[in-house]
């Protein structure tokens, strides 16, 4: 099962649309995670009409009709593996004790809000991932979003995907 991760789109207000290469990624994803601050309800119609399954929360930059549309946090079980998704997790100190101990039936753990691609793994075993944001980069070089498989229960692949600068 191939998984494409983004989060923190914030289309229209950093981008006029999202890039090509996350696009391509998405027509050939099997399962869809967006993990919050899209900002329009347009950029959530894209991908519900244009993913195969479409796993979503709303973030803090999300108004009124987003959060009548998308959960806080969102769970689901992708080929034997437990994930959970969330905006927000907090500071980056004690990140993976803290959300080991708030989402312990959890394998994975995708959140967005910083910026910041992240990959890593708690003591007890959650793996955190963060894809960046494909439209804004903040103090990071590049725009950024993750792909992986999942098969027989096992993360395989996880890539960060560089996006060229916007011209």
């Amino acid at each position: 099962m191939r998984l494409l991760l983004t989060s923190d789109t914030h289309l229209p207000l950093r981008a006029k649309a999202l890039p090509h290469a996350l696009m391509t990624a998405l027509d050939d994803a099997d399962v869809v995670i967006h993990a919050g601050d899209w900002v329009d309800e347009a950029t959530l119609d894209l991908l519900e009409s244009r993913s195969r399954r479409l796993i979503a929360v709303y973030g803090n930059n999300d108004g009124p009709a987003l959060r009548r549309r998308l959960p806080e946090v969102a769970r689901a079980e992708l080929s034997g593996v437990r994930f959970a998704v969330v905006h927000e997790t907090g500071a980056a100190a004690g990140r993976e004790r803290r959300c080991a101990r708030l989402f312990p039936d959890t394998d994975v753990l995708v959140f967005g809000h910083s910026h910041i691609p992240w990959d890593t793994t708690a003591d007890e075993g959650l793996r955190l991932l963060n894809p960046g944001s494909p439209t804004d980069r903040r103090r990071q070089p590049f725009c950024t979003f993750m792909t992986l498989r999942v098969a027989g229960g096992r993360l395989h692949d996880v890539t960060l995907h560089r996006l060229p600068p916007r011209r």
